[in-house]
Order: structure tokens, then sequence, then C-alpha cells
């Protein structure tokens, strides 16, 4: 599957985006499968008929590895997170919530889209409370 880098600059503002609320940011926490220390990146979960999900919009992201190794997540803002099961959505029913979370990411994901258009290249996880 395609991943897009991120860029340094990128990686600058990854930083500061868990740092703040702002624009519903969160950060995802996740066991690496070969290092110690925790994966933590931004992201913006999207509420969706009683579920929660975050979707790729770098593509095959490592983070996205260490989830369905791992199958657990935390998630929070701030330094207060919770803990949440999760579970790769199949590509053939995720286009409605990546339509929606496109939406609401707004402008800050549009070129993720024109450089991997499919759908099917963006995994979506849905949380549950574990």
């Amino acid at each position: 599957m395609a991943y897009l880098r991120p860029s340094a600059i990128t990686k600058f503002f990854n930083g500061l985006a868990m740092r703040s609320t702002m624009w519903d940011v969160h950060t995802l926490e996740v066991a690496r499968r070969n290092a110690a220390e925790p994966q933590r990146v931004p992201v913006i979960p999207l509420e969706r008929d009683g579920s929660l999900f975050i979707v790729s919009t770098r593509g095959e992201a490592d983070w996205v590895k260490n989830v369905r190794a791992a199958g657990i997540v935390r998630l929070g803002q701030k330094g207060s997170f919770e803990a949440y099961a999760a579970t790769e959505m199949p590509a053939d029913v995720r286009s409605d919530v990546i339509a929606a979370s496109r939406k609401k990411a707004g402008r800050e994901v549009n070129g993720y889209w024109k450089k991997m258009p499919d759908e099917a290249a963006h995994p979506t996880v849905r949380r549950t409370p574990s």
C-alpha cells in the first residue's frame, strides 16, 4: 500500500498540534511493533452513529501497522488519555466515514487525497471502549 511520508515541517507542526486542542486534534498513542516507546501521532477522530473513527490520511502509515498489531490504542488531548480497542474497517465499507472525516478535517487533508485518491489506500480504524 502507498504511504505519503511527512516533510520535516509537517513533523514540526504535528508536534505542535498534539499539544493543542484546536481543530479537534487528539493524540493517538499505540505500542510500537519494534520499540519500547509508544508511537504518538496527531489525529482528528470522527464520531458517527455512536462509534469513533480515525482515518489515515497518509495511507499505510506506521501507526496503522502498529494498531493492527496491538489492537489497543490510547486517545486523548493534553495528556488525558483513554484506552480503546481498535479494529480496522474493511475497505468496501469505509466510504461514508472517509467522506465525513474529510469534511470535518477540511483543507488540511485535501492534498493527501489529491495525491492518493483511492479510498482503499486510506486505512480507517473504528474504536470502541476497551
